[in-house]
């Protein structure tokens, strides 16, 4: 049964508020769409979890939609694919291309976030993961990966929310250092960077690392690759797939432990596995994700509850898991009205059931 629209009392087991877990509370969202209190609740309550929506920085497609083609009713078909998964807000990702290739993408993403309001997930603006990438390509098509271009950059359009890029690249400190004038989210992936260039990156205003690894140098005793300098750097934090592919459960629980609740987000890396393509490549499911013929990931097909899951069976605490899957992700892209269970921020939620499936999402306080 629908939820009433705002205006409304959500009570639960258990919610998730910005000091941790209140048990049997009432989260009280006003016509507007903001949450005013969360107070004890009387008698008894639904046997359920409320957290913050989900939000997911990675997206390539989801089902048989990808995003680098997606128009017109595919961005109505993403909002009810993501709501159906918790996820309350996202950055529909684009893949390593000819550089006069992302513009046209790019003035369809600007279209659908354009939309007339409605109770549907916020895009908050494209990521561009690539054409600027390093030594680990991963499924991304070497021949399109380039040296940097800081005139190109420059001229991206407002709507490009986060960028990924290696590391190494010969510019990539000027490329961080101007995309964050703009209030551009840059992350290094798929990179095989030395420590030193790690270190050059974060210093110019890098804040994370994509997909920790995946697509890059991993963790040696005598050479810190990219996935032992970005872990052991105080100050960025770190993408995960957690669909069980990606990364071993004892490596999540090893990020868990050393990113902590504050510098660990979760991400689906999501493509259109249905469909068989992520952006111009061809792929298949198999083996439990998407990937090339010659068996290379190319992206998953989990969802956020599913990672969320994922976690909580890896041992790793659901606090901790869901606060990687909203909070952390809210506050990197800079949205301060979300992302958190506190007065005077927006009501995006997501009920959950015991086993942590989604029981029903809600975006400023309404459930479409």
């Amino acid at each position: 049964m629908p939820l009433p629209s705002s205006g409304q009392r959500l009570a639960a087991r258990r919610v998730l508020t910005a000091e941790g877990f209140v048990d049997d509370a009432v989260v009280v969202i006003d016509g507007d769409g903001t949450i005013t209190a969360i107070e004890a609740a009387s008698g008894s309550v639904p046997d359920r979890v409320i957290a913050p929506g989900f939000v997911d920085v990675q997206v390539n497609g989801v089902d048989d939609v990808d995003c680098s083609r997606a128009d017109g009713a595919d961005w109505e078909r993403l909002d009810h694919l993501l709501l159906a998964q918790g996820t309350t807000t996202w950055c529909p990702t684009l893949i390593t291309a000819p550089l006069d290739r992302f513009d046209a993408p790019l003035r369809r993403i600007a279209a659908a976030m354009a939309r007339p309001h409605a109770p549907r997930p916020t895009i908050a603006g494209a990521h561009l993961e690539g054409p600027f990438l390093g030594g680990a390509p991963g499924a991304h098509p070497p021949k399109h990966i380039v040296p940097i271009d800081l005139a190109w950059l420059e001229a991206l359009p407002r709507q490009v929310a986060m960028v990924t890029l290696g590391a190494e690249q010969p510019q990539a400190a000027a490329a961080i250092r101007l995309l964050r004038e703009r209030g551009v989210l840059v992350s290094i992936g798929h990179t095989t960077a030395s420590h030193d260039d790690v270190d050059r990156a974060v210093g110019a205003g890098a804040q994370m690392a994509t997909h920790l690894f995946n697509g890059m140098s991993g963790l040696h005793h005598r050479t810190p690759g990219v996935a032992a300098s970005v872990l052991m750097h105080a100050t960025c934090a770190a993408s995960v797939i957690a669909d069980g592919v990606h990364v071993h459960p004892r490596m999540l629980q090893l990020a868990a432990r050393l990113l902590g609740p504050d510098r660990m987000l979760l991400v689906t890396d999501a493509v259109a596995w249905r469909a068989g393509t992520v952006g111009a490549i061809g792929m298949e499911l198999r083996d439990g994700a998407p990937r090339l013929p010659d068996g290379t990931l190319a992206g998953s097909a989990v969802t956020m509850d599913a990672a969320v899951r994922m976690c909580v069976d890896a041992g790793i605490d659901l606090e901790h898991a869901l606060v990687a899957a909203s909070t952390v992700p809210a506050r990197l892209l800079g949205l301060r009205d979300r992302g958190v269970i506190a007065p005077g921020r927006r009501a995006d939620l997501v009920l959950l059931s015991p086993g942590l499936e989604v029981e029903a999402t809600l975006v400023a306080g309404r459930q479409p």
